[in-house]
């Protein structure tokens, strides 16, 4: 099946002219802080966006097929996300502010992707409404820029069900209601609810306005981009506990918020993902807290448990926020830090890596096969929640374990040719893929990715969005068969 080319059109032209109204926000943030330069470099690219897309929306007009095809929306998705970063990295560049494209694309596909790597090495020089900005791309690309265009897709026309599962993160998307355009809707509404909510806990304890915003941002779409050298760590105590509980929950599936809100609760409470999700950070975090209280790097009890509460919560969720160096950590602490790397959040949460739910599957699986060796004829199935897991899903799970690691040796492979150590390699590559940010040695919380080729740079800026949109919508661009007319 070819693409429809008109329906296709009309999505992307869609999503250009939301991302337009989204930079105009920005602009009135760079207007407010007498940012004359940057407010301009905004209106430059918004304007443009908001009249082309309008203007195209206007000529194609009707289109006679409303649905998306699969293809269709893996496609819509997967070049979004690459033309969209330009779009995003171009008030950079023209303010001056990263004035290299590499680099300011490179920021950009960190900020939609919620990444939170940055080539950044001085953070505090960037005007305002840049900073605002960058955390805002987090803040977008957390629910995803097109699962935002479907909630507006019934008034064109097209449904956006093919859209919403190229586009959301983890081995199935559930409708949450009736129709998928009502699940967007909905899903942006509990977003923005949690966002405003911790915007407000924040400024109660002593945050200022600004930072409260911009801060909400990172955490809710799990980004982490920091406005101050030191990230989190020049925050009160209050403040980073408010943060560490609004990434913990950023890291479970939004879809059993829907539940509970509709009184179902005692249904989402037994969901088998969330319970082991919660299960890995309250482990980490003792585990941690008692390593750092053991080595006297935690002055007393509370502060251990704060730190480590802290930064299991922002790599288990990728958010990437630190309060400490925790590349100074003894190695078993590292060691699990890197295991949190790989799991990462829920299935349809803002979280990246694998996603907890491939985990436990993967872990399930791998004890079946050693079950299978000592009983070769017993009949041995893969349970989750007291149901048998399909063998379909199954192969899927384990195609997609596949991929990922795959992608992490491929990637550190081509990284290593920067000759820099396998831990900054490794992790550059695994910071990249799962969303997460900061790595290790090279790439600790306290450095930046300033130091890479260009051509690193634009490497790792795909490795981002591929692993923001679950490996296989980018990847499939750059197949043969995608784009035959079978």
């Amino acid at each position: 099946m070819v693409l429809n080319k008109k329906v296709v059109a009309k999505v992307l032209c869609a999503a250009t002219v939301a991302i337009g109204f989204f930079m105009l926000i920005p602009c009135g943030v760079s207007l407010l802080y007498n940012e004359q330069r940057s407010a301009v470099s905004f209106l430059i690219c918004a304007v443009p966006m908001i009249l082309l897309g309008a203007v195209l929306l206007k000529v194609i007009g009707h289109t006679d097929r409303k649905t998306l095809g699969l293809r269709d929306g893996f496609f819509i998705v997967g070049s979004a996300w690459m033309v969209f970063t330009l779009f995003g990295a171009l008030p950079f560049v023209i303010s001056g502010a990263i004035p290299s494209l590499t680099d300011a694309y490179f920021e950009t596909a960190s900020g939609f992707s919620t990444t939170g790597a940055s080539i950044l090495t001085d953070v505090e020089a960037l005007p305002k409404g840049m900073l605002f900005w960058r955390s805002f791309t987090h803040w977008i690309g957390g629910m995803g820029i097109l699962v935002f265009t479907i909630a507006i897709l019934p008034a064109l026309g097209i449904g956006g069900q093919k859209i919403m599962r190229a586009e959301t993160t983890g081995p199935s998307m559930d409708k949450i209601t009736f129709t998928f355009n009502d699940s967007a809707r909905s899903l942006y509404l509990i977003y923005s609810a949690m966002t405003v909510i911790e915007m407000i806990l924040l400024l109660l304890f002593g945050m200022d306005l600004f930072d409260s915003v911009v801060i909400s941002f990172g955490t809710l779409g799990t980004g982490g981009f920091g406005i101050h050298a030191d990230s989190c760590a020049g925050y009160n105590d209050i403040c980073q506990m408010i943060i560490s509980v609004f990434m913990m929950l950023a890291g479970i599936n939004f879809n059993l918020y829907y539940l509970a809100l509709n009184k179902k609760g005692k249904q989402a409470l037994k969901d088998t993902e969330m319970r082991v999700y919660l299960a890995i950070v309250a482990g980490a975090t003792c585990f941690i807290l008692g390593m750092l209280m053991l080595t006297g790097q935690a002055k007393s009890l509370w502060e251990a448990f704060r730190l480590a509460y802290f930064q299991v919560c922002s790599i288990i969720t990728t958010t990437g926020y630190a309060t400490c160096d925790f590349d100074l950590w003894p190695l078993p602490v590292k060691f699990v830090l890197m295991l949190l790397m790989l799991i990462g959040g829920c299935a349809s949460s803002t979280g990246g890596g694998m996603k907890v739910i491939r985990f436990i599957l993967g872990v399930k699986i791998a004890v079946r096969s050693v079950r299978r060796r000592f009983h070769p004829n017993a009949v041995s199935t893969v349970k989750l929640g007291g149901k048998t897991v399909p063998e379909a899903t199954i192969q899927t799970v384990s195609e997609f374990l596949m991929l990922y690691f795959m992608t992490l040796a491929i990637g550190t492979l081509l990284i290593g040719m920067e000759n820099v150590s396998l831990i900054t390699a490794f992790t550059s590559v695994l910071a990249c893929v799962s969303n997460i940010g900061p790595g290790f040695e090279a790439v600790g919380p306290t450095m930046s990715f300033a130091f890479y080729s260009n051509a690193s740079k634009w490497l790792l800026s795909v490795l981002m969005i591929a692993g923001r949109l679950e490996l296989y919508t980018v990847f499939l661009l750059f197949t043969p068969s995608f784009w035959s007319k079978q």
